[in-house]
């Protein structure tokens, strides 16, 4: 399955299309990240493939997210951008279904 991902991560301006291609759950899923954010990019790159069963079952130890702890650093450690990277994976390998994921702010 091929899953596309689009991000608008907030104030600081960047968006993100995370695509995902991935056929079995043991097998590696591809990840191609476009970004006008260097870092994320710098993410994209180290995660090129990724074995669904296992980013699951590792969770925040897993590729993804340890990549991403070591690359976005400083103000962006709460970047959104990892989030929907393991989303894209997940869906493309198999281990979940598409659903839109949503993330709004309001001020009090």
């Amino acid at each position: 399955m091929k899953v596309s991902i689009n991000i608008q991560a907030g104030i600081c301006g960047f968006e993100t299309t995370v695509i995902a291609c991935g056929s079995e759950v043991k097998e590696p899923a591809g990840i191609e990240i476009k970004s006008n954010c260097e870092k994320i990019l710098a993410l994209g790159e180290s995660v090129r493939e990724v074995r669904g069963l296992d980013e699951l079952t590792m969770g925040f130890d897993g590729v993804i997210m340890s990549e991403a702890r070591k690359i976005l650093k400083g103000c962006c450690a709460g970047c959104v951008v990892p989030a929907a990277v393991f989303k894209a994976m997940q869906v493309a390998s198999g281990l979940a279904l598409p659903k839109d994921i949503l993330i709004s702010m309001t001020k009090e």
